[in-house]
Order: C-alpha cells, then structure tokens, then sequence
C-alpha cells in the first residue's frame, strides 16, 4: 500500500477511529486502527470487539492499494505534531514508512490480515434521521444513564423506533430523560418492546461524536442483539446492552394538580450553580421554593455554610417547595441552548418533578429528603 494523502484530513478521521480502541487489550491488535485503500477510497476501522466504526477517508491520492494497521498512539502523534499538509505512507513488509517534507518516521506495524473484520450497513429496513436531531436525542438522554451502580440495563439509552418517530430515554432509577422526534421507517423497521434496544453509553458518545454535519440524513438498523448506523461519512456497529429497560412512560407524570411555571435555561442554571456553592458529597439537596413571583433556591452544608438565590418568575400561587439534587437539575439545564424555555411541574415535596419542553424533551428528577 502507499498513498499521498491530506494530514488534516487524515487525522480528522483518524481521531474518530482512534477513540474506539482500547488502551489495553489481551488483543494487541485491537490497540491499532486498519486502513484499508482501495481504487474506489480509504475506510479506517477500528473495534473493541463491541462496538466498531469505519471512517471514510477524504483527501487521499492512492498509488497503490492495501491495507496496514497503524498504531493509535505513536501514528497519532506523528500526525497530531506534524506541520506538513501532506504526508506519504507507504506500507513495507517489516514495517510502515510516514514521509512528510523534512519527516520520516518507520513505525513496527502488526499483520492487518490479523485484524477483526468491522460490520458494515447491510440492512435493507431501518430507520432514517436527520443528523441534527439524532445528536439531540444523544445529547439531552446520554447523561442521565446510570454509570455507577452496575445496573445493566440502564447502562446505556433505551431507542424506540416507530413508523414516523425515534425515542431515547437515558435513566439512572433517579431521574429520566426522554427526548423524541420525527423519524422515518424505511421498510416498515420498527423495535419491538419485547426485546429492547438499549444501546450502549460508549457506543452513543461515538455516534454524537461523528456527527459533524446537521444536515446529513442518518440510517439506523436494530436488530435482535446489534444495532447499526449509516452516515455518508461513517459506520457504526455495536453490540446491544442486554436486559429489561423500565417502564419509563409509568415514570413520567400526569398530573392535574400541580404548580407549573416557564423558566428559562440560562438564568436558573447560573442561579442553581451558585447555590450549589456551598453544597458538598453530603447535601446534595437544593431547597426550590417557588411562590409570589420569586423562585428561592437555597443550599446548605455543615461544612461551607449556606447560600439563598433568588430569580424572578411567573408564578403567583401557592408556596410549593421541592428538595432536588443539584446535580441533576444542572445536568438537564446544561443540555438545553441558554435562551431555551421549559416548563417545570412540581406538585409537592413528595413527588417527582417534571422538566418539559416544546420539542419533545421530558426530564423526571425524583425529590431527595435532605438532612437538616
């Protein structure tokens, strides 16, 4: 193999390849990215045997096809550290050669025969989507699931796909987030409730990774164990958490009698923020008490003091307060634009309170009892 290709967009690709392999592996192999150059184009795969992409590869002047596994750390340095527009490689039996116009650097390179073969897009039923709001459904669920406690299932966010719409959920048993949005069946693909589409948390952060163009229509295939997703760009391939997902619309309140107040993102994140200041790993409950036209959000630990925020609101009913953890109201506010509006439910200090805007997000937080 030897090709002529572009630095910057070789390493624009190879960044996103990259991230996928392992730092440690019983497979060493599996600790490199393949590249493989044919008449037709460049595709760089990498795997970690559960999730997997191939990368597209742009400005490459191909002189002679192959393929050749490159070492993610020292190959991208060199490309990370070169001031060169353009670089040759050039793949040799004992090794692999990367020219630049003053550079050379001969790197020890494995068999890229040995290399696990990355599924491509096969499928013929799926899903489509527009880039932009399948990077918003990632964006607004992936930070709610559970990352700690070792409950499967909620490792990673739940998709449902219908014939005109996508659902994500991401939860942790302590809050939900549901986000939703038009979708077309290509087809008739649908997923089943019966065998839940729970799509692992790294394999989400790859996909919200590689989507760089908004405009792009994006194919997503469920099957009974793996998913896969088709770009113009890239591939990606990953296997499905295994379990039973809860039931998250049951999760989710209806209420008739509640209080319910427009906030904007922005303003309450900055006051949450600063009530959180004197918060620490023991009270992570922030008083939200609304009534007379003022939201007070008031924290408190034993160890820094207390603070009280006070932001106007157009809310003149009875005194509702709520206990809430501080992080979890933060997280939700940082996944919305700072001019965005939403709307907050709360009925009581008992009960879950419900985060909704006009473009099909939904955020449950359930209330905390905070130590006095």
């Amino acid at each position: 193999m030897k090709i002529s290709c572009n630095r910057e967009k070789l390493l624009a690709a190879f960044q996103i390849a990259a991230s996928v392999a392992p730092s440690r592996s019983p497979k060493p192999i599996l600790q490199n990215v393949k590249l493989d150059v044919t008449d037709r184009g460049a595709v760089m795969m990498a795997t970690d045997m559960e999730v997997g992409i191939r990368v597209n590869v742009d400005g490459i002047e191909v002189r002679t096809p192959g393929s050749v596994v490159l070492p993610v750390d020292r190959f991208g340095s060199i490309l990370r550290e070169s001031s060169d527009e353009t670089l040759q490689i050039e793949a040799l039996e004992n090794g692999t050669i990367v020219r630049g116009d003053r550079s050379k650097f001969q790197l020890t390179a494995m068999n890229p025969e040995e290399f696990p073969s990355v599924a491509g897009f096969g499928e013929t039923k799926f899903h489509r989507v527009q880039a932009r709001l399948l990077k918003e459904l990632i964006r607004r669920t992936l930070f709610a699931v559970d990352t700690e406690s070792g409950r499967f299932a909620l490792s990673g966010v739940l998709l449902e796909m219908s014939d005109k719409q996508m659902i994500a959920v991401g939860s942790d048993g302590r809050r939900l987030a549901k986000m939703e949005g038009p979708a077309e069946s290509i087809e008739g693909h649908a997923t089943s409730p019966d065998s839940p589409t729970i799509v692992p948390a790294r394999a989400m952060q790859l996909i919200e990774r590689a989507l760089t163009d908004g405009e792009e229509m994006i194919d997503i295939a469920a099957r009974q164990n793996d998913l896969l997703v088709r770009s113009p760009r890239f591939e990606v391939y990953s296997r499905l958490v295994e379990g039973k997902f809860p039931r998250w619309r049951d999760v989710i309140p209806h209420r008739d009698h509640s209080m319910r107040v427009a906030i904007q993102a922005g303003p309450l994140h900055a006051s949450v923020r600063q009530a959180a200041i004197v918060a620490d790993s023991e009270s992570r409950g922030v008083d939200f008490a609304f009534g007379k036209g003022t939201l007070v959000i008031q924290g408190a630990s034993d160890s820094a003091g207390e603070s009280r925020i006070e932001l106007p609101i157009a809310y003149d009913g009875d005194e509702v307060t709520a206990t809430l953890d501080f992080r979890y109201v933060a997280e939700f506010l940082k996944a919305l634009e700072l001019e965005k509006n939403a709307t907050l439910d709360v009925a009581d200090s008992e009960s879950a309170a419900l985060f909704t805007t006009d473009d099909g997000y939904a955020y449950v937080v359930m209330p905390l009892s905070k130590p006095r």
